[in-house]
């Protein structure tokens, strides 16, 4: 039987968990990834789509090098209704996107949605199957503490925002662990893919 389109694997993880590893080894797969946090990335930087509407609703907080990610990010943080404005801006955007994407990969047997907040936010009815991305807490912590501008504190309050990783990994259809070595990994990474796209 041939699919009308391709299979579509959500891809997600907690912070640390080693998803955008992950994510380069579909890559380096030949299978296409489509990163939400890249493309915001480059909808909100120097010339990017939505700089005139951020600036509009959030004034001062864009320049020439795009977003002032700081400036917006005092504004937004912790504030409900500012948060709102600036998803409301950003969501139809990337949502545009990911559609171009998929029409554009439409004869692939395999694409991956590469989505941080996938649990958190929503946005599973697109897809066909959910993998996530773990490790154990103790290279979790190891992993993000060794990140420039890491606090204990400020780690504890971004786990907070996020679904427990025990819950996302009891949600998902598949999960792939990054906690033994990167070979192991991408071994795990290679099964799926074959499994996927039915090439065992």
């Amino acid at each position: 039987m041939t699919r009308e389109r391709p299979f579509i694997l959500g891809l997600t993880g907690s912070i640390g968990m080693g998803k955008s590893t992950v994510a380069v080894m579909f890559d380096e797969l030949g299978v296409p990834v489509f990163d939400a946090d890249a493309e915001v990335h480059r909808l909100q930087g120097p010339g990017g789509a939505l700089l005139p509407a951020i600036e509009q609703a959030f004034p001062g907080t864009t320049g020439p090098d795009g977003v002032d990610r700081q400036k917006l990010g005092a504004l937004v943080f912790g504030d409900k209704e500012a948060l709102g404005r600036l998803e409301a801006i950003i969501h139809p955007a990337v949502g545009e996107n990911r559609s171009e994407f998929l029409r554009s990969n439409a004869r692939q047997p395999l694409i991956v949605f590469d989505i941080p907040l996938l649990f958190e936010k929503g946005g599973t009815t697109q897809l066909d199957a959910i993998a996530v991305v773990s490790a154990p807490t103790v290279d979790q912590r190891a992993r993000v503490l060794g990140r420039p501008g890491m606090s204990e504190e400020k780690f504890e309050q971004i786990l907070g925002l996020q679904v427990p990783d025990a819950e996302k990994r009891e949600r998902a259809d598949f999960v792939i662990d990054t906690g033994v070595s990167i070979a192991e990994t991408r071994s795990a990474v290679e099964q799926l893919v074959q499994h996927l796209t039915g090439s065992e």
